[in-house]
């Protein structure tokens, strides 16, 4: 499956470091984002899945509530849960809970546990439209979830009689509708949609929705339209980063000209290809067009944040993340910067394009625009590069 990890890089970032040089949030009769926010049992109740899987990644923040639920369950559906999991990443479905809240994002589906049951048994009605129209659609992942629909219901029914709505009400206890308010209320000032127009040169939707999680971690998770899952506790900053990011994919059509153009001259970077080939796939991207498309949106997401004065410094952000394997993305924004983009803007289709025209991604050219950006020695821009050495 193609489409981008779920995995969100910005736990590491919870605490934000601020950028010099960034702008205040835009605020006023001009802001043109409007943000919604709100919660979601079924969206919890999808999330939970990981933390019942026993995986590590989730059992870390949720293995105390993952341990409490689970004795409520039958023993054959907390094993199939772990099965089920790991199919599902072995079969190229994805990470199972984030791919089926994908899925399930459509029609008020999430509501409730009940609500995404009765999605499940009406899923050819209640999912398969939209999802089959949506930029998500992959006929593969379509066959997986109808072959483990009556596996998800009886997962599903025995948390509903489990008295999982009862549970995740005792967990998020009563100030849920406070933090929502404050979340509503502090977003209010970034006019992220006007900075995605400006340096994309396309037309976005202005309504953004984020949804509070229980039990999301360490998940930044995009679902079908502008509607972005996360924890209750990520500060606004990550909120804002998320939603600056998440929104510019694709940030040009991949395939469309400019993309095939630069992905010819990226085949032929000996450094990019093997960052391709040889980085953790845990972290995903692990084909150059995904790469691309990752990187581009992390380049023009790093200006976006800078400009609402949430960024975090460039060099720290790309050295750190996914074993420093953003180098692309680090090689883009110092291009960006060099061209003075958060000023002028316009379309990022034709910038890439003519970049790709004027030699700037050849690896002589572009190895060197990275590096400044990285404070990394040419030779050393990837760390799995230098240990290899």
């Amino acid at each position: 499956m193609q489409r981008r990890t779920f995995l969100a890089t910005a736990l590491a970032t919870l605490v934000t470091s601020g950028m010099p040089g960034g702008t205040a949030a835009a605020s006023g009769p001009t802001n043109k984002t409007r943000w919604r926010v709100r919660s979601s049992e079924g969206f919890d109740a999808l999330a939970f899945l990981g933390p019942l899987s026993g995986g590590e990644l989730y059992t870390r923040f949720y293995g105390t509530e993952a341990a409490a639920f689970a004795s409520r369950l039958p023993q054959p559906v907390r094993k199939d849960i772990a099965r089920l999991w790991s199919e599902a990443g072995a079969d190229g479905f994805g990470l199972l809970g984030p791919s089926l809240s994908v899925l399930f994002s459509t029609n008020g589906n999430d509501a409730s546990i009940q609500t995404l049951l009765a999605a499940l048994e009406a899923r050819d009605q209640r999912i398969l439209p939209s999802y089959e129209a949506s930029p998500n659609w992959d006929a593969k992942d379509w066959r997986w979830f109808n072959e483990a629909a009556p596996r998800l219901e009886a997962i599903l029914t025995a948390m509903r009689d489990a008295g999982f709505a009862a549970f995740r009400a005792e967990q998020v206890g009563s100030d849920l509708a406070v933090r929502i308010a404050d979340v509503q209320h502090s977003l209010d000032s970034f006019d992220v949609v006007t900075w995605h127009e400006k340096l994309t040169g396309r037309a976005f939707d202005p309504t953004i929705e984020i949804v509070l999680l229980q039990f999301s971690k360490p998940h930044g998770i995009k679902v079908q339209g502008q509607t972005f899952l996360q924890a209750t506790d990520y500060d606004v900053a990550t909120t804002v980063r998320i939603a600056a990011h998440e929104m510019l994919h694709p940030p040009v059509p991949m395939d469309g000209a400019a993309a095939l153009a630069a992905l010819a001259v990226l085949e032929r970077d000996a450094l990019m290809m093997r960052i391709v080939r040889e980085h953790d796939p845990r972290w995903g991207y692990t084909t150059l067009d995904g790469y691309l498309n990752e990187d581009l949106a992390q380049a023009l997401d790093q200006l976006i944040s800078e400009a609402l004065g949430v960024g975090r410094n460039p060099a720290d952000r790309w050295r750190k993340a996914d074993d420093g394997m953003h180098v692309l993305a680090a090689g883009l924004y110092g291009l960006l910067r060099q061209d003075r983009w958060v000023d002028t803007g316009g379309s990022i289709e034709a910038w890439l394009e003519n970049g790709v025209r004027r030699g700037r991604l050849d690896p002589a050219v572009f190895h060197s625009v990275a590096a400044r950006v990285l404070e990394r020695p040419v030779d050393e821009l990837w760390r799995l590069q230098t240990a290899a050495k």
